[in-house]
């Protein structure tokens, strides 16, 4: 029987980013966007505690995605691993921060039965970056690819053969241009180095070779996206194309963990799920 991932998207959107990506033995946290107290709230929630952690991969240097990362390294010997781009960013921002476990990411490492590759995405950050967590064994693949303004073929290639995928649907394009943002910001979350769209994020979709069976759609925008119409816009491009079968859809919320599992006792919510 092949491994499998278990993913806790713990918070997601504007407001502050953290994914709790686990196998039986190992845990990985990706961003750290929320208030440590806070992060370690809701990772108790799921029956996890931040001791337990394997590593912390940050994607970029953006406060949603780093908020309690300088509490996190004072209280926790954890590895923090990111881009040198996203770290001289970061300690530039906040030069108080604990070096001690900052520690650079290169192409692929391997940690533990987990190899994680790391892949460069579309943003206006210093060098931000998706990763994809392998078994070694090659049997179970799970991609997170949030916070890039388009698929470039990079992305496109690292999200093929996931078995698990987070990925970004941040917008509905006349939500946003009709909405109460300045021009600039408009055109900056519509640029290539923006945010992807519900209708982007499903036609992606529509062009993998390999449905994921389960898809996370994250990093929502409150002022210029709904959760239902995230997960109908997505949906009906699939269904479109009968890709739907074997594959459960999930939205990640800002202000709650959002899991694909039962987690002890607790069966937490897929909300507005497939």
């Amino acid at each position: 029987m092949a491994k499998d991932f278990q993913v806790v998207m713990l918070a997601s959107g504007s407001k502050g980013n953290a994914a709790l990506i686990s196998t039986d033995s190992q845990r990985f946290l990706v961003d750290v966007g929320i208030s440590c107290r806070e992060l370690v709230k809701r990772m108790q929630q799921v029956g996890a505690s931040p001791e337990e952690l394997d590593g912390v991969f940050v994607t970029h240097e953006h406060v949603d995605h780093v908020k309690g990362i300088v509490t996190f390294a004072k209280k926790y010997q954890v590895p923090l691993y990111a881009s040198q781009g996203t770290w001289r960013a970061v300690f530039s921002r906040y030069p108080e921060l604990n070096r001690a476990n900052c520690r650079l990411t290169g192409q692929r490492l391997l940690v533990g039965d987990v190899s994680i590759a790391c892949f460069a995405t579309s943003h206006d950050a210093a060098q931000p970056q998706g990763y994809s967590f392998l078994w070694r064994s090659g049997e179970t693949k799970c991609t997170y690819v949030t916070d890039t303004g388009f698929v470039t073929p990079e992305v496109r290639e690292a999200v093929q053969g996931s078995d698990v995928l987070v990925l970004e649907a941040n917008h509905d394009v006349e939500m946003l241009k009709n909405g109460s943002y300045p021009y600039e910001l408009k055109q900056r979350i519509l640029g290539t180095r923006g945010h992807l769209s519900n209708n982007t994020a499903g036609q992606f979709l529509l062009q993998l070779e390999k449905m994921p069976r389960r898809i996370f759609l994250a990093h929502l925008s409150e002022q210029n996206n709904l959760p239902k119409l995230a997960l109908d816009t997505v949906k009906n491009i699939l269904d479109s194309k009968k890709r739907l079968q074997e594959t459960r859809l999930l939205v990640a919320n800002q202000h709650q963990p959002v899991a694909d599992y039962l987690t002890g006792q607790m069966a937490l919510p897929g909300l507005f799920e497939d």
